[in-house]
């Protein structure tokens, strides 16, 4: 397989109709997208050329433990993220989140969307990901489908569904690790791929190749206006019926009774 180089990714990324100057939230494969001139680090120099010197670069930078206290200058970000997230927020000039929960960004608007307390649950309108949002950024699936596309986890807060797993995760008060008792609105997230075809039908999702991967771009606020009118007419539609025995749906499902 031939290697592509970095302006050739970043040509793939404009045909693909990533918005100069605009606000990007990346999940991405580097496996699928591979090989590229430069490794990991050359698919991000392809993102930050395509965005332009005023776009924004937005990465899920989030911790694998709830157990330790979350230092965003040497925790690194859980290997379920890949080695293109875990790259990009240790590059100089990256900004990241001061919690577990944590974004990376670069670029004008990246303390804007990184900045904040302790989201919980974790994609509140108030996260990293609700300012995306709030920035009309757009979300690119990078050799990943939407069941990686944190969005539409903030598609159900504002939806406002009912199931809320108990979770907890331990920060730092007055210099004392504390544990923090929640609920999130977790579930196994392979029917968040219900979203493709929603997003097809209305010729609101981008499609393509960029390095080897297929790619889908879309804007947040469409993945969640879409999301928002089928989550109305049935409130449960992103989790495993019963029958399916999926235990972490099964969970999610047991929290909305009483």
């Amino acid at each position: 397989m031939r290697e592509l180089s970095r302006d050739e990714v970043a040509a793939q990324l404009r045909t693909l109709g990533v918005k100069e100057g605009g606000v990007l939230l990346v999940h991405t494969s580097f496996r699928a997208v591979r090989p590229i001139e430069g490794g990991p680090a050359g698919l991000i120099e392809a993102l930050r050329a395509a965005l332009g010197p005023d776009g924004t670069l937005v990465m899920p930078s989030w911790t694998g433990s709830d157990e330790e206290p979350f230092d965003p200058a040497t925790t690194p970000a859980s290997p379920d993220l890949g080695i293109v997230a875990d790259t990009f927020w240790r590059l100089p000039g990256v900004v990241r989140s001061p919690h577990l929960f944590a974004f990376a960004a670069a670029g004008p608007r990246a303390e804007r969307i990184t900045s904040g307390p302790l989201p919980l649950p974790p994609h509140i309108p108030e996260s990293p990901v609700g300012r995306v949002h709030e920035l009309d950024g757009q979300v690119l699936l990078l050799g990943v489908h939407h069941d990686a596309d944190t969005t539409l986890h903030l598609a159900e807060l504002l939806a406002g569904v009912a199931y809320r797993v108990p979770k907890s995760c331990t920060v730092l008060q007055e210099g004392r690790p504390v544990r923090i008792e929640y609920g999130e609105n977790d579930h196994c997230c392979e029917r968040f791929t219900l979203a493709d075809g929603w997003l097809r039908e209305r010729v609101l999702q981008s499609e393509g190749r960029v390095g080897h991967a297929q790619a889908r771009l879309v804007r947040a606020r469409d993945v969640v206006a879409v999301a928002l009118e089928h989550l109305a007419r049935e409130p449960l539609l992103f989790l495993h019926p019963p029958s399916a025995g999926c235990a972490d749906c099964d969970e999610a499902r047991r929290s909305t009774v009483g």
